[in-house]
């Protein structure tokens, strides 16, 4: 289950506001909720790799291991490629790391770097196949349908292979910019006054619903800075180091 956005901006609001510290609009509460729901999915992929190095338990509900992969399989998807013909296959726009590359829903493209990539063609015996297709995941410098935008394309051999349905990537996607959206009614109007809450304009945090606690608590700690609060954000940052010292030992 995600997290609730504005069970989370109350609960942001309801601490700030207890001692009258001060008070955030919705823009920065949207900015803050994004950057931290960034900073914990980012955490996750480190926190995978040191839990593959040590022993797990085999309690159903305790294994580091098992419960950090639930929570990045929120993100797990399969996307289409589009073809350029420069010669290259743009991967999904939403596209955060690179899994399998797939030929046809059958076989999975060996990735190469480039000095292989420019000589795996000089042997009969190396020479990439549609049973044996590889590709290169670099920056493109040139484009017929976008140009250099700043994200890696994946060139495909045997070059034969240049139909975008014939592509497909198993990705894990970025997570959405969080949004509390928003109406204010004064004066007969939805031009001012009190924030009312609009679930149906909202983008919820995608995290699970065990962040939430860490979400609240990271937020608060920006927040902290945006109403120069040094003691809120010393407050919530030995709580988040307490959490991170907590889940890793």
């Amino acid at each position: 289950m995600a997290i609730n956005v504005n069970t989370v901006y109350t609960t942001v609001l309801s601490i700030l506001n207890k001692e009258q510290r001060g008070y955030i609009t919705p823009e920065e509460f949207n900015k803050l909720g994004t950057q931290v729901q960034l900073e914990i999915f980012e955490n996750y992929f480190e926190d995978l790799n040191q839990q593959l190095r040590v022993p797990q338990t085999d309690s159903e509900y305790a294994n580091r291991q098992k419960n950090i992969d639930n929570c990045i399989s929120i993100f797990k998807t399969i996307g289409n490629t589009t073809y350029d013909a420069a010669g290259y296959f743009l991967p999904p726009s939403d596209l955060h790391r690179i899994g399998a590359v797939i030929y046809r829903d059958e076989k999975e493209l060996q990735r190469v770097e480039r000095s292989d990539f420019l000589n795996i063609n000089l042997s009969p015996l190396t020479r990439p196949t549609t049973q044996f297709p590889v590709y290169l995941y670099e920056q493109a410098t040139k484009g017929t349908s976008g140009g250099n935008t700043g994200q890696p394309h994946m060139f495909v051999k045997p070059t034969t292979i240049k139909t975008a349905a014939d592509i497909t990537v198993s990705y894990i996607r970025k997570p959405a910019d969080v949004v509390w959206a928003f109406q204010q009614l004064g004066g007969g109007t939805w031009t001012s006054g009190p924030y009312i809450y609009n679930a149906g304009d909202s983008t919820q945090f995608e995290l699970d619903s065990t962040e939430q606690t860490e979400v609240i608590i990271r937020i608060l700690a920006y927040a902290g800075v945006v109403i120069r609060d040094p003691q809120i954000v010393q407050a919530a940052a030995q709580a988040v180091q307490a959490e991170e010292v907590n889940s890793k030992s």
